[in-house]
């Protein structure tokens, strides 16, 4: 049997390690543990991934029963493609937490935090594998309670990370409510809760009320989750007042994954040959995410926060995906898609390099930043290399992105939707180089005390940071993986596929 129980072993790792970091209480322990099991999960993905692309999709078939009746998780090129840069990232982030959770959260609280975090990690890979409508829901909300938990975690250095969490707790709990609402719908109209099959039903429902009211409710809960603008206001305090580590990790993982479920829903379960999808693609989200990338970007510019404007960029990047997924063809959604990657790669890098000066500064403010590229140039080089792939400079996986979201929207012929992804673009430069201008053209701190951050910190960050030079001058790999995702949402639900089917 190709691929055995790897499928199930991917999520199953991950959540029996979060008891067992609680369990042994020692904070070490705990992040070896969970190092571990981040590890075992970017490992496997790299060979599942290498499985889909050699001999198709894979179906587990959880405890024997085969779908509908049964649990599936299907990995296919699209969620493949994703699952390799969630675990890519969420193992980075796990190597690199073990200095700065010292510094940011207590002794006794780190094992609680470092289970936590793998329980998280855990449900993202569930969210992005399952092949259960309900199930997706179940793993959102273990991703999402133990998020909550992490944000609050925060505490220790602002008392408003509490605050943010409750924010965070109550977008997240309308979020859920609307999704449970709107599947409610969809499974009343067609008797199943296995999205293959939910599709094929749903092909055949015709224009139904009730499957538009469904579809709404999905789209809005899931937009709640992944903080589409302006369903935003739950991010900017999460990322600013969460742990460092927390924040890089949620910025490159928790949207992303959230993404990738509406994206499956609007394309294979629902398809764009619905008249009420086209009408939402192109007169909501099109609006929506240019008034994401200006309004957002425009607002990061007047922050003295660096983490801060780093999450209303990720709300402006968030704008650059809905734009490419609102063009409602092959080539947005592949551009969307690939923008979905690269932003995860540089974000999180960013975050990373930000964590780096708060273990070294005690702060995030722009003022923190003053001298250090003298002072901690391995960090800021790291930090410039990000924030000009945020802008999109050539030989950087910002621009790869942004270059097919330009060629998709002049496809479409959609030309000032070109225009405005260039022109946000540019709206970048401006709060970056505020950054660039405090940290090189500055004087260092006094004293001489700051040094470089830690090896143990510095190799995870440059391992994003080296990946989003060497992704942007050689683009195949992800450009393939990312077209083929895009075909694999596309699926024809009445066309013949090679199934892997694993009992």
């Amino acid at each position: 049997m190709m691929g055995g129980h790897l499928p199930v072993l991917l999520i199953m790792i991950p959540l029996a390690a979060a008891p067992l970091c609680v369990l042994f209480n020692r904070p070490v322990l705990a992040w070896g543990i969970a190092a571990f099991a981040a590890f075992f999960a970017f490992a496997g993905s790299l060979i599942l991934y290498a499985q889909v692309k050699s001999f198709g999709v894979i179906s587990y078939h959880l405890g024997g029963w085969a779908p509908p009746l049964g649990i599936e998780l299907r990995l296919d090129a699209a969620n493949s493609f994703v699952i390799v840069f969630i675990s890519a990232i969420g193992f980075l982030c796990t190597l690199f937490a073990l200095k700065t959770v010292a510094r940011e959260i207590s002794r006794e609280d780190q094992p609680l935090f470092y289970a936590m975090l793998i329980l998280c990690f855990a449900g993202l890979l569930g969210v992005v594998s399952t092949g259960d409508a309900f199930n997706l829901f179940v793993f959102l909300e273990i991703c999402s309670l133990s998020a909550y938990v992490l944000v609050a975690m925060g505490a220790r250095q602002d008392k408003r990370a509490l605050t943010a969490a409750f924010t965070y707790l109550l977008f997240g709990t309308i979020g859920a409510t609307f999704y449970v609402i709107g599947l409610g719908l969809i499974y009343a109209l067609t008797g199943t809760l296995n999205m293959m099959d939910m599709a094929a039903r749903i092909a055949g429902l015709g224009h139904s009320g009730t499957l538009q009211v469904g579809f709404g409710f999905i789209i809005i809960g899931l937009g709640l989750k992944l903080a589409i603008f302006p369903l935003h206001q739950w991010l900017p305090n999460a990322y600013s007042y969460a742990p460092s580590i927390v924040s890089a990790f949620l910025a490159g993982t928790a949207t992303k994954a959230a993404a990738y479920a509406a994206l499956r829903f609007m394309y294979t379960i629902f398809g764009p040959v619905f008249h009420f999808e086209t009408v939402t693609l192109h007169y909501l989200f099109l609006p929506l995410g240019l008034a994401a990338i200006f309004i957002a970007s425009i607002v990061a510019i007047f922050q003295s926060n660096i983490k801060r404007l780093l999450a209303y960029s990720s709300i402006a990047q968030m704008g650059y995906i809905l734009v490419g997924v609102s063009f409602a063809n092959l080539n947005g959604l592949m551009a969307a898609l690939l923008h979905l990657f690269n932003h995860a790669i540089m974000k999180s890098g960013l975050f990373l390099a930000v964590a780096c000066v708060v273990y070294r500064m005690g702060d995030s403010s722009i003022a923190s930043f003053r001298g250090l590229g003298r002072v901690m140039p391995w960090t800021m080089a790291a930090f410039v290399i990000g924030g000009l792939s945020l802008i999109g400079i050539p030989a950087t996986v910002g621009f790869t992105s942004k270059w097919y979201l330009v060629l998709a929207g002049l496809e479409r012929g959609w030309w000032p939707a070109a225009v405005a992804i260039v022109a946000g673009s540019l709206l970048a430069l401006f709060y970056f180089g505020r950054v660039v201008e405090v940290a090189y053209f500055q004087p260092a701190p006094d004293g001489g005390t700051v040094r470089e951050a830690p090896i143990g910190m510095l190799l995870p960050l440059w391992a994003l940071t080296i990946a989003s030079v060497a992704f942007g001058i050689d683009s195949e790999i992800t450009v393939t993986g990312a077209r083929a995702a895009a075909d694999a949402l596309f699926l024809n639900i009445n066309a013949v596929s090679s199934v892997q089917a694993v009992p």
